[in-house]
């Protein structure tokens, strides 16, 4: 396991148009997720350690702003090298964790390129009033491993600045966890 920092987006950036299959079996583009204030794009896997600590949060975060924000997650570990990473355990993963968003297979590694995505969980929330441009790109909170003594609540603070109309916070400290596994 290799631990990363993500890398830094700026604010503003136009979000990366993607194609990507989900584990309904469907395809899902960018403009399938345009039509509320926002969308957190979440780069993320099944096997990390990181990224396992980071669902049950984006559920949760999911459930209380899903009248106002899309929630995507977007595999893209080498499923080659990281069996666990597959579509197939995605879809397992799916049902199991009872994960209420989409969950897209980013197969050919283009989409987490697009995004220079680096690590997973990395996440990316853009603003979809008039155009897919980046919010917010940081981590869920300041205490990965111990939920119960967080103290900065980074995401949804940001989650709530936009759908209140407010300016993207100045603080946005980097996600971090897994190197995506690159093919």
């Amino acid at each position: 396991m290799s631990l990363l920092e993500a890398q830094t987006m700026p604010q503003g950036t136009q979000a990366p148009d993607f194609t990507l299959k989900d584990t309904d079996g469907g395809m899902k583009s960018l403009a399938d997720f345009i039509d509320k204030k926002g969308v957190l794009i979440a780069f993320t896997c099944n096997h990390c350690p990181y990224a396992k600590a980071a669902w049950p949060l984006l559920i949760q975060l999911h459930d209380y702003y899903k009248n106002s924000i899309h929630f995507v997650g977007i595999n893209p570990n080498d499923a080659e090298t990281y069996p666990d990473d597959s579509y197939d355990a995605m879809k397992e993963k799916k049902k199991e964790w009872r994960i209420p968003f989409p969950y897209l297979y980013d197969e050919s590694q283009e989409a987490a390129h697009a995004y220079n995505a680096q690590c997973t969980p990395d996440l990316y929330l853009f603003n979809t009033d008039s155009t897919a441009k980046l919010y917010y790109h940081g981590r869920i909170n300041d205490n990965w491993q111990h939920p119960d003594m967080v103290k900065e609540h980074n995401l949804k603070d940001a989650l709530e600045s936009l759908i209140n109309g407010e300016a993207a916070p100045n603080n946005q400290p980097p996600s971090m966890g897994c190197s995506i596994k690159w093919k």
